[in-house]
């Protein structure tokens, strides 16, 4: 779809692009390609996926055998990498549905399975400050499907609206920059996924919000603490999210260490070292998560939406892409350390694909949207960040989709819908009629 010259309206220069976009054509390709994707997985995902555990796995051998042995940088670093890998690669991409098709194994490796249901579940396979139930309705559908919109629970814009209209000079803004960036996930992120799947539970329900409550603003811990929320109370929160985190994971995983301390005659000099870097190690993976996600859809050059799509249409193609931002590409080791979510584009147009996917599909997302003329953003990881703060800060903002063309796509939408049902529907008539006539 291509809208004629004299009815355009008038576009900023760096939104020229979009008179000669041929809507159609780009929604046809991208399905095409997804259909591809989807049908060619198999053994090769599943080898991938295990190499990728081996690795993360092999970072939290070394972390745990060392944690112990003083403060130093090679038990944080590996304990860092390994929560930072478990999250981002391999529970991620899991709870998408990932590996849903092609692994074997229906009984774990399965996004209704990989853990969820109970505090055993969620140490096996993916123990984090978030509970898992509440990521996923957060992540995979929340943000994946309102994507920069006002409805996104991860819209840096939105939620670090507080500091950007914060009347003071930047410089001391940058200065709160450092906690946030290393406490960000049990501040943030833990309380909002909780608040995200009460949310969830209240609509189906057909719960009433209560007066004066904003579903789309952030909870976190200082939310709750000082004005609390209609959703959930600290107590629960503390007890069923982050409780059995905090007490498992930094104080009674490293407690073998008191008997081996014992038993090798230093006292509790190696159980307080673990400790130590453990939470070292927490800070790490907290800046290298946030390098990491946070960056991936926040800048100057990424676009912002009004009203919603539907999933998989021609509008949600085109958000992913203008909304999304891959880091540098290429080899198993650069792709591990940014925890696989350099193919954010990718990722975000066909969400339940595997990590292999997401390499053997970034070169030719690219050629595509090249070809199409729609701008496809991939920057150094850094880069992202700077330009992510200058959001949080207020320096820069982000772009608004023209709002003209933004119902237009809709509308087609709405149109290719509608002669999607009737086809259907025609092809069902057909089908009776010869069944009748048999």
């Amino acid at each position: 779809m291509c809208v004629p010259k004299d009815s355009a309206p008038k576009l900023a220069q760096t939104d020229q692009w979009i008179k000669s976009f041929d809507f159609d054509g780009f929604t046809a390709d991208m399905k095409k390609l997804g259909d591809e994707l989807e049908k060619n997985q198999g053994d090769a995902d599943v080898r991938h996926l295990q190499k990728m555990v081996m690795w993360s796995n092999m970072c939290g051998l070394v972390g745990m055998l060392t944690m112990g042995l003083g403060v130093s940088i090679i038990p944080v670093v590996a304990l860092s990498t390994f929560t930072f890998t478990r999250w981002t690669m391999i529970a991620h991409h899991t709870c998408h549905g990932g590996y849903d098709k092609c692994h074997p194994n229906k009984s774990r490796w399965n996004r209704f399975k990989f853990a969820v249901g109970g505090t055993w579940k969620r140490m096996c396979d993916w123990f984090d400050w978030m509970m898992p139930e509440a990521w996923n309705v957060e992540h995979n559908n929340r943000h994946h499907y309102c994507l920069s919109e006002i409805e996104d629970p991860d819209l840096v814009e939105n939620n670090l609206v507080d500091l950007r209209d914060l009347p003071v000079p930047t410089i001391f803004k940058w200065m709160v920059l450092p906690i946030l960036v290393t406490t960000w996930k049990w501040f943030y992120y833990a309380p909002n996924t909780y608040k995200e799947l009460k949310l969830a539970k209240w609509r189906k329900q057909g719960k009433k919000i209560p007066d004066g409550v904003v579903p789309s603003d952030a909870v976190t811990v200082r939310s709750l603490i000082f004005g609390g929320t209609p959703f959930y109370t600290f107590t629960e929160f503390f007890s069923v999210v982050i409780g059995p985190y905090l007490l498992i994971h930094f104080f009674l995983f490293p407690m073998p260490l008191l008997a081996i301390g014992e038993y090798m005659g230093t006292g509790h000099d190696m159980y307080i070292s673990a400790v130590k870097n453990l939470f070292l190690a927490e800070l790490l993976t907290n800046f290298h998560g946030f390098v990491a996600i946070v960056t991936n859809h926040a800048g100057d050059d990424m676009y912002r939406f009004r009203e919603g799509c539907r999933p998989y249409s021609g509008s949600f193609y085109v958000r992913q892409v203008l909304a999304s931002v891959d880091f540098w590409t290429g080899s198993d080791i650069n792709d591990f350390m940014h925890g696989y979510l350099n193919y954010q584009i990718e990722h975000h147009m066909w969400p339940s694909l595997s990590m292999l996917s997401y390499k053997r599909s970034q070169p030719l997302v690219k050629a595509l949207c090249k070809k199409h003329g729609i701008p496809y953003v991939q920057e150094n990881v850094f880069w992202r960040t700077k330009k992510t703060i200058d959001i949080m800060t207020g320096s820069a903002s982000m772009r608004w989709f023209p709002e003209e063309y933004e119902k237009k796509f809709l509308a087609r939408d709405a149109v290719v819908e509608l002669e999607k049902k009737n086809k259907k529907t025609t092809l069902l008539s057909d089908k009776a009629m010869e069944a009748v006539q048999e």
